[in-house]
């Protein structure tokens, strides 16, 4: 039977860099098919990718997560603390391929466990309305919709879930 570990990755790990390109294009290209009819510019992806870097997801204020299935990886989540003590859900992403067999959740658990490890007792996130399914998943996991927290420009919609 293919299971599941999850286990924190360096946020500049070449597994790491291959899911941010991997999470990042998917994204991007979701958004620009939808509101442009277009993919991703190239050069617009390599600058955006090279941008955010990571580097918050670091001990001790953060930490990025890699889920490997069957031993390969195939997902990440990551936490960060923020200045109010309050912890942000980000880079949460499985492949394709990988979809439906329980990563995402199982990553989004992992990912509160290690924001309550920072001290964190919120967990705050963002996301678009074309991300259907990271909704769900998030409603799914008790996670409830808020008042924006941030002014992301393509944030629009806003979750909070309690770590106590």
């Amino acid at each position: 039977m293919t299971t599941w570990t999850v286990a924190p990755e360096p946020y500049d790990s070449p597994v790491a860099a291959a899911l941010w390109r991997a999470y990042y294009t998917e994204v991007s290209d979701r958004y620009y098919l939808l509101h442009e009819g277009r993919r991703t510019d190239p050069a617009e992806l390599e600058r955006e990718i090279a941008a955010v870097t990571g580097a918050e997801l670091t001990p001790p204020t953060g930490q990025l997560l890699v889920g490997r299935y069957g031993g390969e990886p195939a997902g990440t989540a990551g936490v960060r603390l923020l200045p109010d003590g309050r912890a942000e859900l980000t880079r949460v992403f499985v492949h394709a391929g990988m979809r439906g067999r329980g990563g995402a959740a199982l990553l989004v658990r992992a990912a509160e466990t290690a924001a309550r490890t920072l001290g964190a007792t919120t967990l705050i996130l963002d996301t678009r309305t074309d991300l259907a399914e990271a909704r769900a998943l998030y409603e799914r996991l008790g996670y409830e919709e808020t008042a924006p927290h941030n002014e992301q420009v393509y944030a629009e919609h806003w979750f909070r879930k309690s770590l106590g």
